[in-house]
């Protein structure tokens, strides 16, 4: 069963909306009854999605992860506890971590799948570029949507087909050219396989050109990107500067509604990019003590910078680390007056 790394709460909502129809049961450790709701969630074969879990997990859930289900009287059963419970082969298993980097013993990677849903510079990108463009070309963030399920749909179709194929060929006996369903079977199948894989060619076309379409609209996605790991990273100055990536992305929207249109695309992403960063810096700003308000405001100028290429990476290593190597200075002091060798 898998166990996401979790610290933005994204495998949680997508679990969530997910098996919303399922039924799903969310628990937590700490819960008192959460071995009950876990057995009569595996009787009914209702999903169950274990949060905050740390660095160990309880003893009582190693059936349910190593899936140690037994036969009885013709009834599939898994033991919780002194219980025997009926195992319903619909359940499903899921667990998250709001730990950014948890450190788990050899044992727990074994019994478990571990996914890391932590946000990344790109993916953060991605989400946001998803967003500007739903507000500002509805039409092609639609489409594109409707595009990925359309492909999904048909390689599924195409996977399907082939299982069938493969199937029909391991049972097949005796002379396979005397098996008409087989080759009827073969026959229908290369004719739809090659309409799915035209269908599949032409709307990837399609993506690509409506991919080309949403790029204009990258620089604010970028810029909302580095404001957000900037804002995050606030955490390692003080513990109570904690801002999550939801209350991140309703800020981040809320700029695009409310700043100025314009239909110029290039003059619109000028001004919503300086309208967020002024809109995020003016609402974190708030929170912080004042003597942080100015690293705030530092650490969001050379973040922007560097990401421009204005900062290179030399001349930010050596404002952070100094002169590393050499100790010879291979240019003279430009102000020995305030700027001293020691």
């Amino acid at each position: 069963w898998p166990l996401m790394i979790d610290p933005q709460g994204q495998a949680n909502t997508w679990v969530k909306n997910m098996e919303a129809k399922s039924g799903l049961r969310v628990i937590k450790l700490t819960d008192g009854q959460y071995l009950r709701t876990l057995e009569n969630s595996i009787r009914i074969g209702n999903p169950v999605l274990v949060e905050d879990i740390g660095e160990t997990l309880d003893p009582a859930l190693e059936p349910v992860l190593l899936k140690q289900t037994f036969q009885s009287g013709g009834r599939t059963l898994i033991r919780l506890g002194d219980t025997d419970v009926d195992y319903d082969l619909n359940f499903k298993f899921y667990a998250t971590t709001k730990l950014s980097n948890p450190h788990y013993l050899p044992e727990i990677c074994i019994k478990v799948t571990i996914i890391n849903f932590t946000v990344t510079m790109k993916g953060l990108e991605d989400q946001l570029l998803g967003d500007v463009v739903r507000k500002e070309r509805p039409d092609l963030e639609e489409q594109k949507d409707r595009l990925v399920v359309s492909i999904s749909n048909d390689k599924k179709q195409l996977n399907d087909l082939e299982d069938k194929i493969l199937r029909l060929l391991k049972e097949s006996e005796g002379n396979i050219l005397d098996d008409e369903i087989l080759i009827n079977t073969l026959n229908n199948s290369k004719l739809t396989s090659g309409m799915i894989q035209g269908r599949v060619k032409e709307a990837e076309e399609t993506e690509t050109s409506i991919n080309e379409a949403r790029e204009f609209y990258r620089p604010a996605a970028t810029r909302g990107s580095i404001l957000y790991f900037v804002i995050a990273d606030l955490a390692l100055i003080g513990p109570m500067y904690q801002y999550s990536l939801t209350f991140f992305s309703r800020l981040f929207n809320t700029c695009i509604d409310q700043s100025e249109k314009h239909e110029d695309v290039a003059t619109r992403l000028d001004i919503l990019s300086t309208y967020v960063t002024n809109f995020m810096f003016n609402n974190v700003q708030r929170g912080l003590f004042e003597e942080h308000k100015l690293l705030f405001a530092f650490l969001m100028c050379t973040a922007i910078r560097r990401a421009g290429g204005i900062i290179a990476d030399d001349v930010w290593n050596f404002l952070l680390r100094g002169a590393v190597g050499s100790h010879e200075a291979k240019h003279p002091n430009p102000s020995p007056a305030w700027l001293s060798k020691e």
